[in-house]
């Protein structure tokens, strides 16, 4: 059994956060000592372990919850469409990144300081 602060420097998880997860219900309240004091299993490591890394891998927490909801089940395939849509929406973003990319790469090789009356940056932020 190990103290919150344990659990979040063997996870690499916020106090805070873990408080959190607890209260939106992606972690069971933990038992309590005698003190009151939160007291943390393995379980627990595993379960937070599994929630940091799909947050890293940007799963919401509403999909985060779906997919904890699903390995308790064993239900693989529902987990790879999951991820699949998920894949799918990074890839969008990614998209959306290249053109933004692509857009201030633009912006700024049309600026040429001190041979210009006015700013091609301020003109295309304007528009």
């Amino acid at each position: 059994m190990s103290s919150i602060g344990q659990l979040a420097a063997e996870t690499g998880v916020n106090i805070e956060t873990i408080r959190y997860y607890e209260r939106v219900g992606l972690l069971d309240a933990p038992p309590r000592t005698q003190g009151r004091h939160r007291t943390y299993n393995e379980r627990y490591v595993q379960r937070l372990t599994f929630i940091r890394r799909s947050r890293e891998l940007g799963f919401s927490l509403d999909n985060v919850r779906t997919l904890l909801d699903l390995s308790e089940g064993k239900q693989d395939c529902a987990a790879r469409e999951l991820t699949l849509r998920h894949l799918s929406d990074v890839r969008g973003k990614i998209a959306s990144l290249r053109k933004l990319e692509r857009a201030l790469k633009a912006m700024t090789k049309a600026c040429r300081p001190g041979e210009q009356s006015s700013c091609p940056i301020f003109e295309a932020l304007s528009v």
